[in-house]
């Protein structure tokens, strides 16, 4: 009869806990569906649910693990990456809050003993380009390559275009990535491409890619003055 009691307290605590289990599972996902941001602090310092981004202690900055991923991690670092991060430490410690955007891609390139450099730009930000390639070439060989390279018509491909009474040559990040390809660059740098062709350019290019300009056209190309301007911020906002 003891036995019965002990098996069947056994099994209640075991229901118990199992039901506690999937009621806190169960108030994770109503947080994530309905507060969506909100999710609060007690989840993150449980480790059920990492978003960085909300996080608000970043005790990673000192030392912290929170994936205890950190030896593995480690592991993905050859020669190759050492050397980036490397040298990017470098130009950030040694000239920190010192250089431009431009200066410093100039250094690193440098140091990373980089000598042929790609300029991917758009066609919109053809005067910048210019004078972004007049500082370059002072320093490398430069190759740039405009985004309507082979002048392909959108209708070719079903393309949307702008203005419907006129011919228009489609942007062509794959034919620019291809450019740069033949001429063995060390280092290609986007210009204002747009939103999908920066992903296609850098997909298919097989140097390493950074971006000097992000295109926004209706903020200058600065997309955090969307964040900075109160009119902006709750105009993109869906609350």
């Amino acid at each position: 009869m003891r036995k019965k009691i002990s098996f069947l307290i056994h099994s209640l605590l075991n229901l118990v806990f199992i039901f506690s289990l999937y009621l806190n599972l169960f108030k994770i996902m109503i947080s994530i569906i309905i507060d969506g941001d909100k999710i609060s602090l007690k989840y993150y310092k449980m480790g059920v649910y990492m978003n960085c981004a909300l996080c608000p202690e970043k005790e990673c900055h000192n030392g912290k693990d929170c994936l205890k991923l950190k030896e593995e991690i480690k592991k993905l670092y050859g020669e190759h990456e050492k050397s980036l991060i490397k040298n990017s430490a470098f130009i950030e410690a040694k000239y920190y809050m010192k250089k431009t955007r431009i200066e410093e891609i100039i250094l690193f390139s440098k140091k990373m003993n980089y000598k042929k450099i790609g300029m991917a730009f758009c066609i919109g930000l053809e005067k910048e380009s210019k004078e972004i390639y007049s500082i370059f070439k002072e320093h490398f060989k430069v190759y740039t390559t405009c985004c309507k390279i082979c002048g392909i018509d959108k209708t070719e491909f079903e393309l949307d275009k702008i203005d419907k009474t006129r011919y228009e040559a489609m942007c062509n990040p794959i034919g620019q990535a291809s450019f740069l390809n033949q001429k063995k660059t060390d280092l290609n740098i986007i210009i204002g491409l747009c939103i999908g062709h920066d992903i296609l350019f850098t997909d298919h290019s097989k140097a390493p890619v950074t971006t000097l300009a992000v295109k926004d056209r209706v903020l200058a190309h600065n997309p955090l003055g969307a964040i900075y301007s109160n009119y902006y911020r709750n105009k993109i906002s869906k609350k």
